[in-house]
């Protein structure tokens, strides 16, 4: 394909990378990526080496002790730089990011903007790496905190977004003077060698060192496992299973290192007899089945009154009945496919768990098969109604899967449930009633990290802090002041008069 050939994506290719320089091991099994789209063969990855992985480790300690010293907006230039340069490659990179993991192309462009829009912040963040002066209770003293680089950082990302979150956490951790290491998923390799060769080019151009950006693509069992107990990362930024979040916690908080985790999202919208539906079911839509229900803010769960609950179900029904769901290269279609087959067999799985719980699937959950569909990953979004009790509802499926969930009584009824499961990502209420948008959002409303009115669960702009609360994880990531997770914290005191006073008025006197 064109794209694969213009990003520098090879029939085979090497999983491992120093910055400009790929390693050439091939004994560690090979990665056969398959387009969910169509099923196809696109490319192959050699995984990486435990000794490939020493090897970048070693360049990025070293790297990491130039980048430092480096003022911070030069650093901001670099950045600058790679979002530009992303601008030149955004279509072939929008191409290979849908391809390969099956999203809309509209979303697999988005994503590439993303990274581009991140990429500007830092840009700007780059000259505000702020701390602060406080005032000293001792005469002559001037107190203040000041940040400063962590050392090496690690990206591990997730397959529903290829590139994007990994720009949210590279791009920042860079301004901030640390250089990062990326284990991308093995499902979408090809993403991140294709970003990978665009940032080469950056650095080559700037005659920087290697070891800034690395990539280290390799099984979960051993590079992994490396990387979580390697005392030399300093911090580590997991997106992916609550399952998976929590044994990443539990090993580098073990070596007192530092954890962002962005983990499952089970994220309901509340919709009141307030709201403007024209608004509301157009984001509850989008939110469902975009990214065909594989965002960790997809909308799962939909709390709506019940005086209005019969206008909102056959809404969403005359909505989803329209839904053209096919090649999502083809800008007519509204939904790809899931990843792969195991994610199939998940959504399969969830609706007979759903019947047995006495839950009622009102549209869709079928497999489509035919032409078009030859990859087998290809299915219907289901509308089922369902209680939020039911062990289905409180857990996070990846997959297209809407709830529908009655509330008979006030607000608080509502926020009750949409509080009522472990996770704590995303939310959102429709309401033009401004009472009740105001107690959502006060302390007693909503408990997740994202809290929206009249706007759906997903689709997140960069400029905020991303992240959520209980088992989504507690940290964050991209824009308002995400950039301190990436830098050590410093207190420093300045004594320039000619006495020693103590704090707290002690006396010392020798």
């Amino acid at each position: 394909m064109e794209f694969l050939e213009e990003l520098g994506v090879k029939e085979s290719n090497y999983g491992a990378s120093t910055g400009q320089k790929w390693m050439e091991t091939k004994s560690e099994g090979e990665l056969k990526i398959h387009s969910p789209v169509d099923g196809k063969f696109i490319a192959s990855v050699y995984q990486a080496s435990e000794n490939d992985y020493e090897k970048i480790i070693k360049t990025a300690e070293k790297a990491f002790t130039e980048w430092r010293m480096v003022p911070a907006p030069h650093r901001g230039e670099v950045v600058r730089q790679i979002g530009l340069k992303l601008r030149e490659y955004k279509v072939p990179l929008g191409y290979l990011v849908s391809y390969e993991m099956g999203k809309s192309l509209q979303e697999g462009l988005g994503e590439v903007q993303e990274m581009i829009d991140i990429c500007d912040f830092a840009v700007g963040q780059s000259r505000q790496l702020y701390g602060y002066t406080m005032q000293s209770e001792r005469p002559m003293h001037r107190m203040y905190d000041q940040y400063h680089p962590l050392g090496i950082v690690c990206t591990i990302s997730a397959f529903n977004f290829p590139v994007a979150v990994y720009s949210w956490n590279a791009m920042l951790a860079a301004v901030c003077g640390d250089v990062n290491i990326w284990k991308p998923s093995s499902k979408v390799p090809l993403s991140a060698i294709a970003t990978q060769n665009i940032i080469a080019k950056v650095l080559k151009e700037n005659n920087l060192p290697e070891g800034i950006f690395t990539l280290v693509i390799g099984k979960g069992s051993t590079i992994g496992e490396r990387i979580l107990n390697d005392k030399r990362v300093i911090m580590i930024s997991v997106t992916g299973s609550t399952r998976v979040g929590k044994h990443a916690a539990e090993v580098v908080s073990g070596r007192f290192g530092k954890t962002i985790l962005e983990l499952g999202g089970n994220n309901a919208i509340i919709i009141t007899p307030d709201a403007d539906l024209k608004i509301a079911i157009p984001a509850v839509v989008f939110g469902a089945v975009g990214t065909a229900g594989q965002r960790c803010t997809s909308t799962r769960r939909l709390i709506i009154h019940e005086s209005i609950y019969d206008k909102v179900k056959e809404s969403l029904l005359n909505a989803y009945k329209s839904l053209k769901i096919g090649n999502p290269l083809d800008q007519k279609n509204h939904m790809g496919p899931l990843i792969d087959k195991n994610a199939v067999n998940d959504f399969n799985n969830a609706l007979k768990r759903i019947n047995k719980e006495g839950g009622k699937v009102i549209f869709g959950g079928d497999m489509l098969s035919g032409n078009g569909y030859e990859s087998g990953c290809y299915v219907s979004p289901a509308i089922v109604e369902a209680d939020n009790h039911f062990e289905i509802v409180q857990e996070e499926t990846f997959a297209p899967i809407l709830y529908l969930i009655k509330y008979h009584k006030d607000i608080d009824e509502a926020i009750a449930l949409q509080n009522g499961v472990v996770q704590g990502l995303s939310s959102s209420i429709f309401t033009n009633n401004i009472k009740e948008s105001e107690r959502f959002l006060s302390c007693a409303g909503s408990d997740c990290g994202i809290a929206n009115v009249n706007i759906g669960t997903s689709g997140a702009e960069i400029g905020g802090a991303f992240g959520g609360e209980k088992e989504t994880g507690g940290g964050r990531e991209s824009g308002s002041d995400s950039w301190k997770a990436y830098m050590r914290r410093q207190t420093n005191t300045i004594n320039f008069g000619s006495q020693l006073p103590l704090a707290q008025g002690v006396k010392f006197d020798i």
